[in-house]
């Protein structure tokens, strides 16, 4: 039609816009937007709208906010849109600052602006601002639509508020998949096993409303996290017998948390090679994270190996790798490994990763000599100045944090670096023994608890020396 200088319509564009927007072809877009323009069509709130939408659907949420900014006269759906591309490009802290903005220009928002802005809040994690924006539904008659109900479930969840989740949940009239859906994972993600299974279970036996994957990734993320194999590998395998639902990588990924929860790296391992699918840095990931819980260097060295592959300008995996040879006391190959990172390729977040020196069953009375047997292994950091600090907490047999102690290596800068190893150890155990009668243990510590030493340390070389 353009080429045959046919004059185009608001129907024609706007539709044309919407086609764009759901393919994502911003090509075609923009020029819908220049046909807008050469036409003097005029953008309107409708045609405002729709390109707002079609360019944040593309990621290109600056050109939707230029759109948004020119705009002489703004409906609801406007703000909504500009609102739904902040969050839909994970920009939740702009989609919260445009809502306030909306508010002060005197704009009633409508239930599909409340469920996006509760979104955003749900994803920061900012439980008060979502309770605000749930005040405002009830004080101006909103939120009554199942959508909005659904975001508060999620909201709620994910900021640990899961009484007040399930109090909503409990009160809908109709619940959809995505309400079950939102209930049974923040049950999930707050350690609420049991309560999520139950609850999967009940609405298995409803019959009313049938799961999807992201249902049964719920699921699996309970069986994860209460190292419930066997049900694990049950729902994993009902998935597609029962529901005919394709497995992704999220749901390979819990069976190779699962299993290496329960310690089993060996099946870990062979499940990830039987995957159809390439496995991702994620799966790799969570076998590392078992590695280390096991003390398994080699085939810690093997996943961490496939982490570089994915991704090479990261050092993550070598930093998780760090990890397990300090909890197998490998001191030497820590040192080499972090000294041989190339600090250009880390960021500042990765340089400022932590280890984790776990050893049961210390004795009380010799706190002193443990931490100094425990931590000489660091000299060689310590010597670097590249240890910060070093943090001992002391559990009760049920993992209950009893008593905590900071030491500030601070002390050892003085020496500088001409100091003898024999010489720094010994300014170690001083300065230790010093701080712990500074520092007097206030609680009773139990013969049957664990200790567990942090040493933190502080940002790498750029020359990774």
């Amino acid at each position: 039609m353009a080429k045959e200088q046919v004059r185009l319509d608001d129907v024609t564009l706007l539709n044309a816009l919407v086609a764009s927007a759901r393919t994502g072809t911003v090509k075609v877009g923009r020029l819908c937007h220049a046909l807008v323009v050469v036409n003097g069509v005029g953008i309107n709130c409708h045609m405002g709208s729709s390109l707002i939408s079609m360019y944040a659907k593309c990621g290109l949420v600056e050109d939707a906010r230029k759109v948004f900014d020119g705009m002489h006269e703004r409906n609801v759906v406007c703000w909504t849109s500009m609102i739904s591309g902040y969050t839909q490009l994970g920009k939740f802290k702009e989609a919260v600052e445009l809502f306030r903005d909306m508010q002060i220009s005197g704009m009633k928002a409508d239930d599909a602006t409340i469920a996006t802005v509760v979104s955003s809040c749900a994803q920061m994690g900012a439980l008060d601002l979502g309770c605000y924006v749930h005040a405002y539904c009830d004080v101006h008659g909103l939120g009554k639509e199942l959508s909005v109900k659904n975001s508060l479930i999620d909201m709620y969840s994910k900021c640990g508020d899961i009484k007040k989740a399930y109090e909503i949940f409990s009160g809908l009239t109709k619940q959809d998949v995505f309400s079950w859906t939102a209930m049974i994972m923040g049950f999930a993600v707050n350690g609420l096993c049991g309560e999520a299974l139950d609850l999967f279970a009940r609405m298995e036996g409803e019959g009313k409303v049938m799961p999807n994957e992201v249902t049964f990734l719920g699921v699996l993320t309970s069986c994860s996290h209460g190292g419930l194999l066997e049900q694990g590998y049950h729902h994993f395998q009902r998935m597609s017998t029962v529901y005919n639902l394709a497995s992704r990588i999220e749901h390979y990924g819990c069976m190779v948390d699962l299993l290496g929860r329960a310690k089993l790296l060996a099946e870990a391992s062979q499940f990830i090679k039987e995957m159809p699918i390439a496995p991702d840095v994620v799966v790799w990931r969570s076998l590392l994270f078992a590695c280390r819980a096991c003390g398994e260097v080699g085939l810690a060295e093997y996943v961490a190996e496939r982490i570089l592959e994915l991704e090479p300008k990261k050092c993550a995996g070598h930093v998780l790798l760090s990890n397990v040879y300090a909890t197998t006391s490998r001191w030497v190959d820590v040192n080499k490994l972090r000294t041989s990172m190339d600090g250009s390729r880390m960021s500042a977040f990765e340089r400022r990763r932590y280890m984790n020196v776990v050893v049961q069953k210390a004795v009380h009375p010799e706190f002193a000599s443990y931490i100094h047997s425990t931590t000489t292994g660091l000299l060689p950091f310590i010597q670097k100045v590249l240890v910060e600090r070093v943090v001992v907490i002391f559990y009760d047999k049920e993992h209950v944090l009893i008593e905590k102690f900071v030491f500030k290596l601070a002390v050892n800068l003085s020496y500088g670096s001409k100091l003898e190893e024999a010489d720094l150890e010994f300014a170690l155990r001083a300065f230790l023994i010093k701080l712990t009668v500074a520092e007097p243990v206030t609680k009773s510590l139990p013969s049957d608890g664990s200790w567990e030493v942090t040493a933190y340390f502080r940002s790498l070389p750029g020359d990774g020396d």
